[in-house]
């Protein structure tokens, strides 16, 4: 044996000598054992300072803290407020010359209606996700970053029937956020619902709860016959302005966009929900593809099973959908010899449970598809059809028209690159004695409106602003005496460029009551 493994030989015995002293003299000074320390602790008396005991669980409550910190910071950078306008121009009705100031009630201003929400950006590119609701009818959208950069959003496509719209702003290299699978979602699990509650002073905040339900219906929401409802219900903190926004799960992808509350006073009372993201996406890559959603029917009206329904077709457990109606003659399940009654418990051999699952299964197939319905029958008949779906019909009815499909005339088009209405002088405009130094001028054209969002805002009056209205008698040194006049004037025009015009405006200062000024306004 060498020295060397001697004296580690020696060192070894030497230590556990030590070691087995120690436990001895341990035990003379009565150090508690183990469980001691919380047996000391409950039966200390109230006054006494308890001894700190280290809680297991700490570190997985700091872990799930951490992990709330994560995704807060990863999320927040791709979540967007938006604000929609919309201006209720009314029945304008124009009162014969002289007559305004003596009925000014008759003379109804443009209402502006402004609204918020949230909406969160799924491409680099500037695709952006939020409700329909949120922008439905707006005539300009604006999106304001995490950054604080804003940008006018355009509407690329609207689905009323699932409450979802994709708007696109002009950026590149944006934040964005993964998608999760709704389906896999489980009640129980950690949910984040991030948005802009209430509006701008509260925008950018993340609330967190779990995932209460799943396929929830909410009566009073629905839009049309065909609205698709299949909610998830959280208990994270949903008010006006979350929706839109995303709810994602404790990794951070969105599993949701928040919709709706349940609320008998409008905010935040325990229950919001979100629709399946795995729903959105199937619509999302339809509005992005062609700007609608083209959806599948099988013609028929129909309910979540009940007791009555499964015991009359031989169910052991309540599930399905019952037929109640066929929506019209040509329904493709009637002619597919399907019964009102019947309940029908699967689809191309998936399991059928209730109203949602159903409707989204039929509802996004292509109209002309054949689909596989199994179905039971009252005394327990069990039958599989085939029915060849039908198109939705009424879906253009509830898309909103995208500016490439709207078609206007020329002359409106280049009246609203200004912002504004304009209408030549007419005979009655002759007799006002106010407007007749204009006519010996050689005349012009009255602005009618001014459009709110446009760029001749609060730099011409119209006819019912107070010392309105402005008459233009000019466009770029060119006489616009006519709207024919106006309309070649502005015909080279571009958005981006400036505009000058010539225009006469109320003033007590010159002997005929007019003034001439210049307006140079810049073209969107």
């Amino acid at each position: 044996m060498s020295v060397r493994t001697r004296d580690w030989l020696k060192f070894g015995t030497l230590v556990a000598i030590a070691f087995v002293f120690g436990l001895a003299f341990a035990s003379t000074l009565g150090l508690p054992k183990k469980g001691d320390a919380l047996e000391s602790i409950a039966t200390s008396p109230p006054t006494a300072v308890a001894p700190q005991v280290t809680v297991p669980v700490t570190k997985s409550v700091s872990d799930l803290s951490d992990a709330f910190v994560g995704v807060a910071e990863h999320t927040r950078p791709a979540v967007v407020f938006i604000r929609s306008q919309h201006v209720d121009r009314g029945d304008n009705q124009r009162l014969p010359p002289g007559f305004e100031d003596f009925f000014p009630n008759l003379r109804r201003r443009p209402q502006v209606e402004q609204g918020s929400g949230s909406g969160f950006i799924v491409s680099p590119d500037g695709y952006i996700l939020t409700n329909n609701h949120v922008v439905a009818g707006a005539d300009k959208v604006t999106v304001r970053l995490y950054d604080k950069r804003e940008f006018t959003a355009k509407v690329v496509g609207t689905d009323p029937n699932t409450d979802v719209a994709v708007i696109k702003i002009d950026a590149r290299g944006l934040p964005t956020l993964a998608f999760g699978n709704s389906d896999s979602t489980r009640v129980g699990e950690w949910a984040l619902a991030v948005g802009n509650p209430l509006g701008e002073a509260f925008a950018f905040t993340v609330t967190a709860g779990i995932i209460s339900a799943k396929g929830r219906l909410l009566a009073g929401l629905q839009q049309t016959r065909y609205s698709i409802q299949d909610f998830i219900q959280t208990d994270a903190a949903i008010n006006p302005g979350n929706s839109g926004g995303p709810l994602v799960n404790i990794r951070g992808q969105v599993v949701g966009i928040n919709s709706a509350i349940a609320s008998e006073t409008g905010y935040y009372a325990g229950y919001g929900f979100a629709i399946p993201i795995n729903l959105a996406r199937t619509v999302m890559d339809q509005l992005v593809k062609t700007g609608h959603v083209e959806r599948a029917v099988m013609g028929i009206s129909i309910r979540d099973a009940n007791q009555e329904d499964a015991d009359a077709v031989g169910l052991k457990q309540i599930t399905g959908v019952v037929v109640n109606s066929y929506t019209n003659d040509d329904s493709p399940a009637k002619k597919a010899g399907i019964q009102p009654g019947d309940v029908i418990i699967a689809l191309d051999g998936e399991p059928v449970e209730n109203t949602p699952q159903l409707q989204q299964k039929v509802g996004f197939k292509r109209p002309g598809e054949p689909v596989e319905v199994t179905l039971l029958r009252q005394g327990g008949e069990k039958k599989t059809v085939t029915v060849r779906l039908a198109r939705a019909p009424g879906e253009t009815d509830n898309e909103v028209a995208t500016a490439s499909s709207r078609s206007k005339s020329d002359v409106s088009s280049k009246e609203e690159m200004l912002g504004i209405s304009v209408e030549p002088l007419t005979q009655d405009d002759a007799r006002d004695a106010r407007l007749r130094p204009v006519i010996e001028r050689g005349g012009g054209l009255v602005v009618t409106d001014v459009s709110p969002e446009g760029p001749a805002f609060q730099r011409l009056q119209s006819s019912d602003d107070p010392g309105g209205p402005d008459i233009i008698v000019s466009v770029n040194g060119a006489p616009t005496r006519t709207r024919t006049a106006f309309r070649e004037a502005l015909r080279k025009v571009k958005p981006g460029d400036v505009v000058t015009l010539q225009v006469l405006s109320r003033s007590p200062d010159t002997p005929d009551g007019w003034a001439s000024r210049v307006v140079r306004l810049r073209v969107r």
